[in-house]
């Protein structure tokens, strides 16, 4: 029978449909203003299954299709070791929070901690920052940038970091020198709560932000290890959803 997964997240909604412990189908909408339709939408076509869902919008939609509920934390966990059974350590850099998770060899949470009180280093922190760079998220995360003017964001909030970077680009300094001080400060705060759960030696990447090269480079510099980065990286909790019994 298949098992039916949505991830109901700040930027977009994951559907993963899973059918003898396999992936049968991958969707994604943007969460939009209505993500409760969005979810009927990508339910329209699939096979008839249980539903669990996970993500901050989960408990929207728990009456509505009659399915089970599972936290972030627990999906990710599940969702990493489904790529990669090595891994212990799951990193997530959602569109709103970040969360760092420490894994058994069964996919149940050890420890996690999440950063959910300040936007900045987070996926929505960085769109803001390409558009205020006027650059595309791939130029953004262009890993082929350098900080050739040393340039530094002091700035741990996203609003004032948008301004410093208004400022900096006011004074002449190199965008892509400024990009890259952006994604150097993300990647620390992220290797910042990677620290606190403890950097085993299988680390996985997940979630949309593993898809930024220079992001997933500046991490695993700070980390001093390689990055496992899953397939479908932001599907992991989606997976992790159809997957937990």
């Amino acid at each position: 029978m298949p098992h039916i997964g949505l991830d109901i997240g700040s930027r977009n909604i994951k559907l993963a449909v899973m059918e003898a412990g396999k992936i049968a189908t991958l969707k994604k909408e943007e969460s939009g203003f209505d993500p409760l339709e969005r979810c009927r939408n990508l339910l329209a076509s699939c096979p008839v299954g249980p539903i669990t869902a996970t993500g901050y919008g989960r408990h929207l939609v728990e009456k509505t299709f009659s399915c089970g509920t599972v936290s972030e934390i627990s999906a990710f966990a599940r969702g990493a070791l489904f790529f990669d059974p090595s891994v212990r350590t799951v990193i997530d850099v959602g569109g709103q929070d970040s969360k760092a998770i420490r894994v058994d060899g069964a996919g149940r949470v050890m420890a996690f901690e999440m950063n959910d009180k300040c936007a900045a280093g987070t996926g929505k922190f960085l769109e803001i920052m390409a558009r205020a760079l006027e650059m595309t998220i791939d130029e953004f995360g262009d890993r082929g940038h350098r900080n050739e003017s040393r340039v530094r964001i002091s700035s741990l909030c996203t609003v004032f970091a948008e301004s410093e970077v208004i400022s900096l680009i006011g004074r002449g300094a190199d965008r892509r020198s400024i990009a890259y001080a952006l994604h150097e400060m993300a990647a620390e705060r992220a290797s910042s709560l990677v620290s606190r759960v403890g950097v085993a030696p299988t680390v996985m990447l997940a979630g949309g932000c593993a898809r930024n090269p220079l992001f997933t480079a500046l991490l695993a510099e700070k980390l001093a290890r390689p990055l496992v980065v899953g397939e479908f990286p932001e599907f992991a909790g989606a997976i992790g959803a159809a997957l937990v019994e």
